[in-house]
């Protein structure tokens, strides 16, 4: 059973031309207390206002260095195409059996011949058939404003005054599915802090190389 603890304020503030576009900014830590990094934050308005950008976006990048994905959890809007450069000396074979998006790039170096178009929400679950601990995730959202929390589980986001509701994922939730928080008002007269609190499983794969490459059944380079 999911715990989830959350006491939540709101740090805005105005930008120089006085728009109404604000800063929101929070903090996501475990149940130990301690940072989460690469927890997805999505933020969806609840009142109308004035359409975002849909205009084609960029091709969004997710690495491979040192025999790992780059970034571990890569968030991209519903549409986006996403390529896979090959920045190591070694070959790589990504793929995904994912529901939302199947694919499989046969062994490559440097750039495969095309991005990947990610046009259902949901996330994506990647691996290297080469390299089995590597893993990274794509989330697709629908949400026209989104992030993911740093290193130290600190994330922000720039959006409109208007009333939102918040949407967390992280890969290692004890549930399967986002956590949609209660709405909230982004309002620039009620400073405060976003403070969420998960609890993750237990067991992480975090995609980097393991201490011990035998660990993981691993029987050298193509």
């Amino acid at each position: 059973m999911l715990s989830t603890r959350i006491t939540m304020g709101i740090i805005l503030c105005l930008d120089s031309l006085h728009s109404l576009a604000a800063l929101v900014e929070g903090e996501i830590r475990d149940q130990s207390g301690r940072p989460v990094a690469n927890a997805v934050v999505t933020a969806i308005p609840l009142q109308t206002m004035q359409a975002v950008n849909d205009s084609p976006t960029a091709t969004a990048i997710l690495d491979q260095r040192n025999r790992e994905f780059l970034p571990h959890v890569l968030v991209v809007r519903t549409g986006t195409e996403v390529s896979f450069p090959n920045n190591d000396s070694v070959h790589h074979h990504v793929y995904s059996f994912s529901q939302i998006k199947r694919f499989d790039i046969k062994l490559y170096k440097d750039m495969p011949p095309s991005p990947i178009k990610f046009d259902i929400p949901g996330v994506a679950v990647l691996g290297c058939n080469i390299h089995d601990w590597m893993i990274s995730y794509v989330y697709v959202t629908d949400a026209p404003y989104f992030t993911r929390t740093d290193a130290s589980g600190h994330w922000w986001l720039d959006v409109p005054e208007n009333s939102y509701r918040l949407g967390l994922w992280h890969p290692y939730l004890q549930q399967s599915t986002a956590i949609n928080l209660e709405p909230f008002s982004v309002m620039s007269q009620h400073p405060g802090y976003l403070l969420h609190t998960l609890s993750l499983k237990n067991t992480l794969r975090t995609g980097k190389p393991p201490t011990s490459l035998q660990a993981e059944g691993y029987k050298g380079e193509p």
